[in-house]
């Protein structure tokens, strides 16, 4: 009787938890987080079949949950259906895009890269942005999650250091060394890369 039980009563507490992480509510983010963490990280491996990758999808999919909270309806899904389509789809995702880089990168070759004398250059400079992209992305993947997490939080959200702290619930002293450790890790990878900063 308790087993049956027990799934409902999880389902309540997190489509109430879900409800607070709408609000903005951080303990209950945190709760969410702990109840279904370990069983999102295990279906992002499965589809991704690297744990590094599946622990950065289920970050973006936890990014997504905290932005997002507020479209969950307990009418269409269970909290845990929610939550195992955002986790299934970012993974479905990340397997995607790392197919067609690997594509594109292997069928470069120099014809490809061959510009006319004539042509203009801004076919040129969307292929170098794309490019330098890559490297960027390339370099990022070097990053430790949490480097790459604080970095985000940073130059994407504009988040200073004691936010960060508080979002990531890291000590302010970590933060501040993941942030500059992660920046100049990205910039020697980069410069090795070719890539000048802006």
């Amino acid at each position: 009787m308790t087993n049956v039980a027990a799934p409902a009563r999880t389902n309540e507490e997190l489509a109430r938890l879900l409800g607070r992480v709408a609000l903005q509510d951080r303990r209950a983010f945190e709760a969410v987080y702990r109840l279904t963490s370990a069983h999102l990280l295990g279906l992002a491996e499965g589809v991704l079949g690297r744990r590094d990758r599946a622990e950065d999808v289920l970050q973006e999919a936890f990014m997504n949950v905290w932005y997002g909270a507020a479209g969950f309806n307990p009418a269409i899904a269970t909290p845990m259906t929610w939550l195992i389509n955002i986790v299934r789809n970012k993974a479905i995702d990340k397997l995607r895009s790392g197919k067609t880089e690997r594509a594109s990168t292997v069928e470069l070759d120099d014809e490809a890269m061959a510009v006319p004398a004539d042509a203009s250059s801004q076919p040129q400079a969307l292929f170098d942005d794309s490019i330098k992209k890559l490297h960027i992305e390339a370099c990022m993947g070097e990053l430790t999650a949490q480097q790459r997490q604080a970095i985000a939080l940073a130059y994407y959200r504009g988040l200073v250091h004691t936010e960060i702290a508080e979002a990531l619930h890291a000590p302010l002293g970590t933060v501040k060394a993941w942030v500059r450790r992660g920046v100049d890790r990205l910039k020697s990878c980069l410069e090795a890369a070719g890539v000048q900063a802006a």
